[in-house]
């Protein structure tokens, strides 16, 4: 089976080493890929929005089978383009794809669907946003509607800051993502990620992991893509998985499906554990990054498997299988990420990385016979342990031997997973 992923970060170099691992596959693609994707694929010079040239791609190479991994290209609509040509592709439809392409419409589908969510308004206006945090106070969560590459989100304790996070929005920090905007109570509780296989009806929900989108340790600082991941979470135990899949996905599901968009992929619920219960900050329509880096390595089963089971319908058939113990990943960042940060700067100690750990490429390139940096969040550092200090051990003992200028990364990973559980 030849396979095609589309993308060029850290999930979609898990994907790649992931899928590389299955006897049904021969062959595999990445566009556009990256240093690292390199020695497992492939490289296709074409980026992942360019949906008409990887449908060309896709059918000229006899591409069986294509994995996206961004959700830029599935809100704009790449799983109904490969299917209009008759291509096998993994993902949810551009319609389905807006329960991440517009915070608005996904707050309105759980509304209806009585899916438990923080209370909300949506706005356009600078007028009526003012008056709307003037009347209802701080802290306030300020999102834009649209993609905004997980940093269209400011939580906001102070009325200054909120009132200059709605104005830099609407004035189009974030383009079209921000021309309207979503105001919302802060939640209170333990932030958890919980990510489940769809095939438009059943729903296969894996293992919980726990982001950590702040820059800097402690939570501070602003929002990134993700500066590091674990899984699974200490207290996302039984009853709460169940409470999560009868509350929350399982009626996510159902509603798209009620409305004509059966969702087909990975449905990932960004949930605040509550006293009241999980409550959902935000879903999106892939795998999250830098979760899924933890999450692929921990899973035993065939991921080709898992897809094509979801594809054709019958997830009821499979039982996702776990290797025992836990994952961490530690995101090396380039200097002044999420803002401004230089590329071309050169890469080593790659290959005194010890036996066991992964370094997935996030933002990476080849250079002159070298690999240097070609993002904002370079490398994510992952590794296994029989426990999460054991996994995190081993990722930082793996960080501290690479090298590159500026290099920052967070040493706090996993500091959230000691506390007491968030209802206790």
């Amino acid at each position: 089976m030849k396979v095609l992923v589309v993308g060029g970060g850290g999930r979609e170099h898990a994907l790649v080493w992931k899928l590389a691992q299955s006897p049904l596959v021969t062959e595999i693609f990445c566009a556009p890929g990256n240093a690292g994707i390199a020695t497992l694929a492939s490289c296709v010079p074409l980026v992942a929005h360019d949906i008409e040239g990887l449908v060309d791609f896709a059918r000229r190479a006899d591409i069986d089978l294509t994995v996206v991994g961004p959700e830029a290209p599935l809100v704009a609509g790449i799983v109904d383009a490969f299917k209009a040509k008759g291509l096998r592709i993994f993902g949810p439809s551009r319609a389905a794809a807006a329960i991440e392409g517009s915070k608005a419409w996904a707050k309105e589908l759980m509304l209806k669907a009585r899916i438990p969510t923080a209370r909300y308004t949506v706005v356009d206006n600078l007028p009526a946003a003012q008056k709307y945090i003037k009347e209802h106070g701080v802290p306030v969560v300020v999102k834009a509607d649209g993609l905004a590459a997980g940093k269209g989100v400011v939580v906001a304790e102070e009325e200054t800051q909120a009132l200059a996070a709605v104005e830099e929005m609407l004035a189009g920090r974030f383009g079209e993502a921000g021309r309207r905007i979503i105001l919302e109570e802060k939640l209170e509780g333990e932030e958890v990620s919980v990510l489940a296989f769809c095939d438009g009806e059943n729903v296969l929900p894996m293992v919980a992991s726990q982001d950590h989108k702040r820059v800097f340790e402690g939570d501070q600082g602003p929002n990134t893509g993700g500066m590091g991941a674990y899984a699974p979470v200490p207290f996302y135990d039984a009853e709460l998985a169940k409470e999560v899949k009868e509350t929350i996905l399982c009626p996510a599901v159902r509603a798209l499906a009620e409305a004509g968009h059966p969702y087909v992929g990975v449905l990932y619920a960004g949930l605040m554990v509550t006293r009241e219960g999980p409550k959902v900050l935000e879903f999106n329509c892939r795998f999250g990054d830098p979760e899924a880096q933890p999450l692929l390595m921990l899973l035993k089963t065939d991921l080709v498997e898992v897809i094509l089971a979801a594809l054709e319908g019958r997830l009821k058939e499979i039982k996702l299988e776990w290797h025992p113990g836990f994952a961490a990943c530690v995101v090396l960042s380039a200097p002044g990420y999420p803002g401004d940060y230089p590329k071309g700067e050169i890469i080593t100690g790659l290959d005194q990385v010890p036996e066991g750990v992964e370094v997935f490429h996030a933002g990476t390139a080849w250079k002159g016979g070298q690999v240097v940096t070609n993002g904002g969040r370079v490398l994510g550092v992952t590794a296994r342990g029989a426990t999460l200090e054991e996994a995190l051990s081993h990722a930082y003992r793996a960080a501290e031997v690479i090298h590159f200028p500026g290099k920052h990364y967070r040493r706090d990973i996993g500091w959230r997973a000691y506390k007491l559980s968030p209802r206790s």
